[in-house]
């Protein structure tokens, strides 16, 4: 069993609070119970056996879309929806606490669960430590290595593509918790800076550019390196990021 100092316990109730914190902030979006011991009971499946119960998770993701738009969609789209809720909320997990407190946390798979079938969150907060974008890109590299490789049979894309949709969602974790903190431009500034471009295993770079909106606003936008499939369970509505979505059309969304 791991001892931790005096120290340390501090350091892991401080991140704790930050996680409140941050829970509080995203206002619903980010679905994760705190806990201080292991989550057992047949609800649950720890981080580290996500090999063994992907089948579950797509079968989860699969019945909720089915519930809420009545339809079943194809097993790979099901995948690509579970797989980019669990992207977007772990990266936010580690990058939240480096956004706010410019520490990273040691987010390890055992410390970790998730319920196939609602994609509810727990986490067992452990230690952090002080680091900059290269220690933040590698902390979410370690953990989402395994699952993307669970995960690529049932999504049916190569590696390349899956860790698209792992930088697309580092980065919008982070816009997200930035506009709703009212701080858009130093988000988006963060994010340009944390995926520059050559930095593997994330392709590309953040690439941000500004749209000309109405009444001479101007807005943010980027294109996804990944697709996340949204269009596949609702055709007349893709993500305002995605390719499919014309400059236009992100602005009236962005504006309405």
């Amino acid at each position: 069993m791991l001892q931790l100092t005096a120290d340390q316990c501090h350091r892991t109730d401080e991140l704790s609070e930050t996680y409140r914190l941050l829970r509080a902030a995203c206002d619903g979006a980010l679905r994760v119970e705190l806990t201080s011991r292991p989550m057992t009971g047949p609800r649950w499946r720890r981080a580290d056996t996500l090999a063994c119960s992907v089948g579950e998770l797509v079968a989860g993701e699969s019945a909720r879309i089915e519930a809420e738009h009545g339809r079943a969609p194809r097993t790979h789209v099901a995948a690509s929806r579970a797989l980019h809720h669990y992207l977007w909320s772990v990266s936010l997990l580690v990058s939240g606490p480096w956004y706010l407190e410019g520490q990273v946390p040691d987010l390890r798979a055992t410390d970790l669960w998730i319920a196939p079938a609602d994609g509810r969150l727990a986490l067992r907060p452990g230690r952090w430590a002080a680091g900059g974008e290269a220690e933040l890109r590698r902390a979410v590299a370690d953990h989402l290595g395994p699952v993307l490789a669970a995960f690529q049979p049932l999504v049916k894309r190569g590696p390349r593509a899956l860790w698209g949709m792992a930088a697309d969602d580092l980065v919008s974790g982070i816009c997200h918790l930035g506009k709703l903190l009212g701080e858009e431009d130093h988000a988006v500034e963060t994010a340009a800076a944390l995926l520059p471009g050559d930095t593997p295993p994330f392709p590309g770079a953040a690439d941000f550019r500004r749209l000309t909106g109405t009444g001479g606003r101007t807005h943010w936008t980027r294109t996804r390196a990944g697709c996340c499939l949204y269009y596949a369970v609702r055709p007349d509505q893709a993500c305002v990021t995605c390719p499919r979505t014309g400059d236009e059309e992100r602005v009236r969304r962005l504006e309405a």
